[in-house]
């Protein structure tokens, strides 16, 4: 499975992108696809994941600004980014995995190359 990343941008505090992980290669219906990012001088922290059922993951800092979803038509899963913050700065990744999705990101076989995300206040 190959994956690819898209949709980053500049945006001002508040405002939001939409994006894209889109897979190649194998269809992804039985896959769980998470969300990554990595800000500058951090590590690489779980964002959100999307299980082969349609299962949703986020972590706490982005629940209710952020949706997750899926369209298997397109093999692409979304990331909706609303009342985006500064601090969300970041290259985001997007990883897949056989079957469930999880927030570990050891346990994701294939990596997007990512898309960099840069909120201004």
């Amino acid at each position: 499975v190959q994956l690819q990343a898209s949709g980053g941008g500049l945006v001002q505090a508040g405002g939001s992108l939409r994006l894209s992980c889109a897979a190649s290669g194998r269809t992804f219906s039985s896959y769980g696809i998470g969300w990554f990012r990595q800000a500058p001088g951090k590590e690489r922290e779980f964002v959100a994941a999307i299980s082969w059922s349609s299962n949703t993951y986020y972590t706490d800092s982005v629940k209710g600004r952020f949706t997750i979803s899926g369209d298997n038509a397109k093999n692409t899963v979304y990331l909706q980014m609303n009342s985006l913050k500064p601090e969300d700065t970041a290259i985001y990744y997007c990883a897949g995995r056989r079957l469930g999705a999880t927030n570990h990101q050891g346990e994701y076989a294939y990596w997007g190359q990512g898309t960099l995300v840069t909120v201004s206040s």
